[in-house]
This record gives structure tokens, sequence and C-alpha cells, in this order.
């Protein structure tokens, strides 16, 4: 996993770049992933916020209340629509990196797939990969 690694949107307004190796790597199947990637899941890579610096132009958020009843905001950009970021309220000092919006994606290698109870009968789901039918608990 290359640290730093840089990523923006499809037009080209928002640049970003983290400095910081990935925590995790994973594949999201709740029904606002779903909703905001267009797709079964969105593929995301959990980072410190700290280490996500914007080099180009500032996402737009939009705020939900998640399956688990938490605050869950979606950075995208503003004139292109391409989904960034992720956050929630749970996950204090954290963020999600959507992998699609990474200059290099091949290295994405996804580790897990979370609330599978909401995955679709038609997404297919790497066997191989550890399951989570919810938001698994990251420490205490």
């Amino acid at each position: 996993m290359p640290a730093p690694f840089s990523g923006g949107c499809a037009c080209g307004a928002i640049r970003y770049e983290c400095s910081a190796e990935p925590i995790v790597m994973g594949n999201c199947h709740c029904r606002d992933c779903q909703r905001s990637s267009g797709a079964g899941y969105s593929a995301a890579i959990l980072v410190p916020a700290a280490s996500v610096k914007l080099l180009k132009g500032e996402a737009k958020y939009h705020s939900v209340k998640a399956a688990s009843g938490r605050t869950a905001r979606r950075g995208f950009c503003p004139d292109c629509g391409s989904p960034l970021f992720a956050d929630n309220s749970s996950a204090s000092g954290m963020m999600a990196i959507k992998a699609a919006s990474l200059d290099d994606p091949s290295w994405f290698k996804p580790m897990a797939d979370i609330w599978t109870a909401s995955a679709q009968p038609w997404d297919y789901m790497n066997p191989e990969l550890m399951k989570f039918s919810k938001e698994p608990q990251m420490g205490s």
C-alpha cells in the first residue's frame, strides 16, 4: 500500500493526498452506500482524517441518518458529482476515501464486506472476505 497516495474527482476540480497507510479497506453494502455509489456497494479505505489534505477544490457534503442511527456524511464533487469521501458520527477523527477516486486504484484490496444484511441479491460478494451483517465495532 503506497503512502502517500492521491486521487480526485472525474472532472479534476478536486484533488487530495493522503499521507497515512490505510487502516482498513472494505466494501460497504448499506443502503446509503448503494444510493450514493449507484452500485451494490461502496469500496472505501479508512484513514485518519488528519492525514488527508485537499490540494485543489472543496467537497460538498450531504448528511443522512444511517441505518445504525448515526449521522453519515458523504463528500462529493459539486461539479461532476464524483463520490470522494465519507465519515460518520461514531468514528471521530476517521474518514473513508472512495477507492474509485484513487489515481491508482489497482492496489485497493478489500478485507471485508460490511452491512451484508443490506446487500442486494444480484451483487456478488467474494466468499474469501470476512463478512459483517452490520458495522463492525472498531475497539471499545
